[in-house]
Order: C-alpha cells, then sequence, then structure tokens
C-alpha cells in the first residue's frame, strides 16, 4: 500500500496554513564524513528534503490549537536515532508546557540500527516525556501509519489514550522481514494488519487519512471542549416540548414510596428480562450529544458484554464503562476480559479527570473454568478498588438486571442512580433460592425478601435516584433512554461542582455506614 507523508498528515488533518514547525536543526549524530552512515544521512536529506525522520510542530484543528508529532518513513524508514529521539522528546515537552492536546503519528521499522544501543535506549526518555505529559491531564492520541514496527511501536506509538491507525497498515513489534532472516519462515499473514488488531482490542480504531480530521476534533470535543462548544451543547440539551412530561423524574431528597407503584419485585425482574428492554446502546443513541467507542483493554482482549467510550451528555463529557445487554449470552457471558476492559475506562477517568459513569446490566458472570482461570474474582476486586479510589466523579447507573459480583464491580460511585424496575443482587433470585430452599421455584419469595427493587436499594441508601418507567421501558423506549440520560447529566453536573477531597470523603463514607 502506499504510505502518506508528514506533509500530506499535515495537510489533511490541520486547517489550511495554521502548521507551525517547532523543528529546530537536529543534534549531529556520530557518522563520521565519508562513512557509509553519512552517505545514507545525505542521501535521506535529498530524497524527503527533511533533516531527520521525526516532524513536530503545532497547527489549528477547526480552530483549535493542537501539537503534533509525526514520522516520515521516507527518511531512513523512520527509524529513530538520537537526533529524532531528541527533537520528539522536547516537542512532546513543548506541548506539555503549552498544555496543549498532543497528536503523535509515527510510522517507523524501529530503532536506527546505524547508531546500535544508544539510539536503542532512547525510547525510555521518550516514554517518560509521553508519561509526564499524560500526568499533566492532556489528552494524547495516537494515528499509526504504515508501517510502524519495533521500539516504535512499544514505546510511545503504545502509549496513547487512543490509539487508531490507518486503513492496512503493518503494525507490529517484529518486522516480517526481520522474523524471515531469523527463523527461515514467512510470519503468519493478517496477524501485524490494522484491522485485526483492532478486532482483538488492542487498537481502538482503523480510520482512513481523510476520516482523522473529523475523529480528532470530535474526541477532542469531549475531552477539552472550549467555552463555545460548552455553550452549543447548552442550547441543543434543552428538551423540546414535546419531551418536557417524559422527563419528569423523583428526586432524591423527594422520592416517597407511594410516588411509584409498590410492586413486587419479580415484576421488576421479570421486565428488566424483557429482550426488547433498551440497552446502554439506545440509551447512548438517544441521549448523547457525542459518542466515541473504545476497543478492548489495549492488552488484547476484548469482551461483546462490555461498552467502552468516551461519551457527552449535554455540557458534561464522561467515560463510561457499560455492561451491554444484547452483548451478553448464554454462551458468551460476561468474562474476566469485561471487566478488564472497564478498568482501562477507570484508568482513562483518572489519568484525564474525567468523570466515569458505568451502566449495569448482567445476568450475571461467567461460571466456567476459562472465568476462574482467567482471574474473574481478582478483576472484581481490582474493579472495586479502583472505583472506589478513583479521583474523578463517579456515577454508578442500574439500567436493568443486576446479578451477582460482575453487577457489583461497577456500583460504588459518588451518586447511583436506577431505573425503576432494576435490580440489584447477590445471585440471580434462582440461585439464591437454590441455596436456602434447594430449590429455584422459590425466587419471587427471595427476591421479595433481599430487597433487590430500586425502591428497596434508595430506601437502604443504597440508590439515590430512581428514574420512573411509565409503565415499562420496553414500552417506551426512546422517552425512558432520555429520561435516563437526563438524569445522568444532572448527576454528572453536580458532581463536577464539589472539591475532589469532599466528594471522595463522602464516597467512603456512604458504603462504610451502609447497612449500620
Amino acid at each position: 500500500m502506499s504510505r502518506i507523508s508528514s506533509a500530506e498528515l499535515i495537510d489533511r488533518l490541520l486547517d489550511p496554513g495554521s502548521f507551525q514547525s517547532w523543528d529546530a536543526p537536529p543534534v549531529q549524530p556520530h557518522a563520521p564524513q565519508g562513512s557509509a552512515y553519512a552517505e545514507d544521512l545525505a542521501r535521506a536529506c535529498a530524497k524527503t528534503e527533511l533533516d531527520e525522520a521525526i516532524v513536530t510542530g503545532e497547527g489549528l484543528l477547526d480552530g483549535r490549537r493542537v501539537a503534533l508529532v509525526a514520522g516520515e518513513f521516507g527518511f531512513l524508514a523512520g527509524s529513530i536515532g538520537v537526533a529524532a529521539a531528541e527533537r520528539l522528546t522536547l516537542a512532546i515537552e513543548r506541548a506539555t508546557q503549552l498544555r496543549l492536546p498532543l497528536i503523535a503519528s509515527p510510522t517507523s521499522g524501529g530503532t536506527r540500527m546505524q547508531e546500535g544501543t544508544v539510539a536503542f535506549l532512547q525510547m525510555v526518555k521518550i516514554s517518560a516525556a509521553v508519561a509526564a505529559h499524560k500526568a499533566a491531564r492532556l489528552p494524547y492520541l495516537v494515528y499509526l501509519r504504515n508501517p510502524t514496527t519495533g521500539g516504535v511501536f512499544a514505546s510511545w506509538g503504545s502509549l496513547g489514550h487512543i490509539t487508531m491507525a490507518e486503513p492496512g497498515a503493518l503494525i507490529g513489534f517484529l518486522g516480517p522481514r526481520v522474523y524471515e532472516a531469523l527463523y527461515g519462515a514467512q510470519f503468519p499473514t493478517g496477524v501485524q494488519l490494522a484491522e485485526n488488531l483492532r478486532d482483538i482490542g488492542l487498537l481502538d480504531a482503523v480510520v482512513r487519512p481523510e476520516e482523522l480530521r473529523d475523529l480528532v476534533r470530535r474526541t477532542l470535543h469531549v475531552l477539552m471542549p472550549r467555552p463555545d462548544e460548552i455553550a452549543a451543547d447548552a442550547v441543543d440539551d434543552e428538551p423540546g416540548e414535546d419531551e418536557v412530561d417524559a422527563l419528569v423524574t423523583p428526586q432524591d431528597d423527594t422520592l416517597a414510596p407511594n410516588e411509584l407503584p409498590d410492586l413486587h419485585a419479580w415484576h421488576s425482574i421479570e421486565l428488566s428480562r424483557r429482550p426488547d428492554r433498551p440497552g446502554v446502546h439506545q440509551l447512548l443513541e438517544q441521549a448523547a450529544t457525542e459518542v466515541l467507542y473504545l476497543s478492548g483493554t489495549t492488552a488484547g482482549e476484548t469482551d461483546s458484554g462490555m461498552l467502552l467510550a468516551l461519551v457527552r451528555f449535554g455540557t458534561s463529557s464522561c467515560v463510561v464503562a457499560a455492561q451491554d445487554r444484547h452483548g451478553q449470552t448464554l454462551e458468551a457471558p460476561l468474562g474476566p476480559a469485561a471487566l478488564r476492559e472497564a478498568r482501562r475506562g477507570m484508568q482513562l477517568a483518572a489519568e484525564l479527570h474525567l468523570p466515569l459513569v458505568t451502566v449495569i446490566d448482567t445476568p450475571g458472570a461467567a461460571l466456567s473454568k476459562e472465568a476462574e482461570e482467567g482471574g474473574l474474582a481478582g478483576e472484581i476486586a481490582r474493579c472495586l478498588h479502583d472505583m472506589v479510589t478513583l479521583p474523578a466523579p463517579t456515577l454508578s447507573v442500574l439500567l436493568g438486571q443486576g446479578s451477582g459480583g460482575a453487577a457489583l464491580a461497577l456500583i460504588p460511585a459518588d451518586h447511583t442512580i436506577a431505573a425503576q424496575h432494576a435490580w440489584l443482587s447477590p445471585l440471580p433470585p434462582e440461585g439464591a433460592s437454590a441455596i436456602v430452599h434447594r430449590t429455584v421455584d422459590k425466587a419471587p419469595q427471595m427476591a421479595h425478601a433481599q430487597g433487590v427493587r430500586a425502591l428497596d436499594l434508595h430506601a437502604n441508601g443504597i440508590v439515590d435516584w430512581v428514574v420512573a418507567e411509565l409503565p415499562d421501558a420496553a414500552e417506551e423506549p426512546l422517552a425512558f433512554s432520555r429520561r435516563i440520560g437526563r438524569a445522568i447529566h444532572r448527576q454528572l453536573a453536580e458532581l463536577e461542582q464539589l472539591p475532589d477531597e469532599q466528594r471522595m470523603a463522602a464516597r467512603l463514607a456512604r458504603y462504610r455506614r451502609l447497612g449500620l
């Protein structure tokens, strides 16, 4: 496939004429005059009209200042030596000082072999600069171009908050030519293809160059909204006349049992299990103003039962880690990878200091040899640990079924809202009945006795806000989804006003005194 030069990338990504180079003359590498390496450098300069394999600078993207670092494969296969690494590191540090979001677009064969081990170790300082940029709560977005391999992929190419790649790009640690030379065989085809890496959860998206600008613009709208964007979102979030009646929701300080029908818990459980009940996809489609889906754990795992996204509800941005009711089946129940994906969302929320919204809607986690050996119990524990200590605001949404440890893992937030017919239980009621009565026939009685329904959860201080279903979410999916979305927006707006220490102290106190 053809390769995109750094100049072409800049033209496609940034506003016309806005790019300003940050590049000073490169540090001179150890390349004695007349040496083969010196001749290689001279040819690369003549061929590309550049002085190194890295181009850095800033520009405008839809009027917003952004920093950009980009590789140039035409310059000695985009290899990174001392000079290229120093230029790259200085640019990352400058972006951090200026508090600019940073877009990195590597294309490289890896370390510059002519400079040996010293060049190889340059990846350490580059990674340190990226870490400092992320520690400053600034977005670091990566777009991998064809090809990206070796130490570049194993350092700054794999550290993005979001990682995208060019369609058909060769992305991998070990270059196929090196593999063939070392092992006398061809590397398996398709493994290092961008699309495969997206499908297995190593990359978030495969994006054509002509689509990159809009995707980055939308991403920054969520991660770093400008005042004019916030104002526009506030106008867009106002309900129309036909929506007002459907948006009436009991407030947590006025909710009384007689404000919603006092239905038996089993009735809610049966409604929550309706196949046509709206799930998280419908919620986001109807209630969010911006949704950017992410893929997997970035460590080669995905689970169809977990959805991870960057989302904007009205004027509030957040990370959403949601259990997808339609992605969980008897053949593919929620497994450990789903919770590792949720923990990636928690890490993103912590690094970017964005609110985290978790959505609980699961009949239960996988009960299998694979789940046990995959560390399901440990992942539940680590989710609990990460959520109760997360410095960012947190909101959990009980949307439907809330069965067992998979539900518990995403519950402990600053505030919790629940749909009227959502429920939360240590086990499915049938399982609780089997333990207590040695039969599943007592499941309705167990559900009632355990206090699993939303009104009981509210009475026990587990849920702050119950969102009405009129009379059942499956009968009014559009209005229900918008009602939940507005409840999320109101709660996020409230939580974002609280100082971190006050909010975290209240979170810990909430669960410390629960049940006492």
